[in-house]
């Protein structure tokens, strides 16, 4: 970090990222109510899945304010300690990871099935999947390890940035596989068309905002040397990733389903 921060920059970043956090979780939240007062008869794996990016969708929150309530409470007028990285802000990036693989791997899954199990078109996608919650892991614990983001942006600088690249090459892959099976599923005529143009334009719309929401994050991690707005972004990447799986799912996929 600079020798003298810049507070709208470092604290007034992740303020705003917090804030645009809160309400996307705010919706994670209205969501998933949704889903459980709604589709109460679906298969206990996909309950759990919900409830599961649920928890730690929220778990993610508090430990964003929870070191929001350091920096702006605890430590209020320090500057010297804009520089220090809390223990909830270094877990908010494995948290991050954690929902980001549970997605990927959901939407793995519906490409297996819509290739009528074709493990070579799944594997690529899994095995990114994985290789971004690993460098994930480490960023985690190098970001507890120097409680520092000038130190973290020496030691870290790569192993944080393939992060990110892994997350957006994985969003790219899935998108373009999404987009091809749903293309090749395609009638000649009927109904049917309606709806999987809907579920390609979902895909689009969710695959792009993730994939942009980390390559901005990315730029302004690689670029801007003395400024935390990398990090506001962060915040708001795992509230996108958990967002597009409950609108891919319970509001498309259910919607797109024939009545009985």
């Amino acid at each position: 970090m600079a020798s003298s921060p810049d507070v709208p920059t470092t604290m007034g970043a992740l303020l705003i990222g917090a804030f645009f956090a809160s309400l996307l979780s705010g919706i994670v939240i209205l969501q998933a109510l949704l889903y459980f007062a709604t589709y109460r008869s679906d298969p206990r794996s996909i309950k759990l899945l919900v409830l599961g990016v649920w928890g730690l969708d929220t778990l993610h929150t508090a430990f964003i304010w929870a070191g929001m309530w350091g920096y702006l409470i605890g430590d209020y007028g320090d500057k010297n300690r804009i520089d220090h990285i809390p223990w909830s802000i270094a877990l908010t990036v494995i948290l991050t990871a954690i929902v980001t693989f549970f997605v990927h791997c959901f939407f793995a899954h519906r490409i297996f099935l819509l290739s009528k199990r074709n493990c070579l078109m799944v594997a690529p996608v899994l095995i990114l999947a994985l290789l971004r919650l690993v460098s994930a892991s480490v960023s985690t614990w190098e970001m507890l390890h120097y409680h520092s983001y000038e130190l973290f942006k020496i030691h870290a600088y790569w192993i944080f940035t393939l992060g990110l690249s892994l997350s957006s090459a994985v969003d790219v892959l899935i998108t373009g596989l999404l987009f091809y099976l749903f293309q090749c599923s395609r009638p000649e005529s009927g109904h049917i068309n309606y709806l999987i143009d809907k579920l390609v334009l979902y895909t689009f719309e969710t695959g792009t905002l993730t994939c942009v929401g980390t390559i901005v994050s990315m730029v302004c991690w690689v670029t801007m040397d003395y400024n935390l707005i990398f990090l506001g972004l962060h915040f708001v990447i795992g509230k996108f990733y958990a967002n597009s799986l409950l609108v891919m799912y319970v509001f498309v996929t259910h919607r797109s389903q024939p009545a009985h």
